[in-house]
């Protein structure tokens, strides 16, 4: 076993939500579960963090949907429409678990009806030996402007893309990407760190959430570790 990581285990909350005998709402929140000799202490901590969520996210915004599919449920009834089953899923991914960092991502779906449905992703990264959650800053040492940097190289891939007549993003793409970039969108790969940005934020829906790879280079992206 790697002493400079965790060791990770899937967990999960299922279920169906009905009403009148009509299943209105299934939901799966799926979440990690973190184990670690080193870093037990802080593996707990994230264990019980990440379980916190879950049940919460659960409790009230699983039960607010709820709620509105019964609305639509009865408007449905009283109009003699079809009843659209909600869904709700909650998926992650482990990006990087190495050197004393572990970088994860999560995706919440929701389907409330309509033609498709919404995910939203949401990022952490961990300095595993601290036991801290890190900052994109981070990982550019001795840039003050980084976040201009890091523009600049988004909107050179999104160049080469419409150059490649691969023209995925609305025409104002630069712009929307100085406008909704944040810095807590960001997750590390082996590779550098992944800067992503929402449906809708910088291009249409069929384009999906939009990922950049910033490189591990000399003059760019610095990797950390223990």
């Amino acid at each position: 076993m790697a002493i400079n990581n965790v060791n990770v285990k899937a967990n999960q909350l299922k279920g169906d939500m009905e009403y009148k005998g009509q299943k209105l709402l299934t939901y799966t929140i799926n979440y990690p579960q973190f184990s670690s000799e080193r870093f037990r202490n802080f593996a707990n901590k994230l264990s019980v963090y990440y379980k916190a969520e879950a049940v919460l996210y659960k409790k009230y915004h699983v039960s607010k949907l709820f709620q509105m599919s019964i609305d639509d449920y009865e408007y449905a009834i009283s109009n003699n429409f079809p009843v659209r089953p909600y869904e709700v899923l909650t998926v992650y991914t482990i990006t990087h678990n190495d050197n004393c960092v572990l970088s994860l991502y999560f995706d919440r779906y929701e389907y409330t009806g309509g033609a498709h449905g919404m995910t939203t992703r949401s990022a952490d990264t961990w300095n595993l030996k601290s036991g801290r959650r890190m900052d994109l800053s981070e990982f550019f040492p001795g840039k003050k402007d980084y976040t201009s940097y890091i523009i600049a190289e988004i909107n050179k891939q999104t160049a080469k893309d419409i150059a490649d007549n691969n023209n995925i993003y609305f025409e104002d793409v630069n712009d929307l990407v100085k406008e909704n970039f944040r810095e807590k969108n960001f997750y590390v790969v082996p590779e550098g760190v992944v800067i992503f940005f929402q449906h809708y934020e910088i291009a249409p829906y069929s384009s999906g959430i939009r990922t950049f790879l910033i490189p591990f280079q000399e003059g760019g992206a610095v990797p950390v570790g223990c």
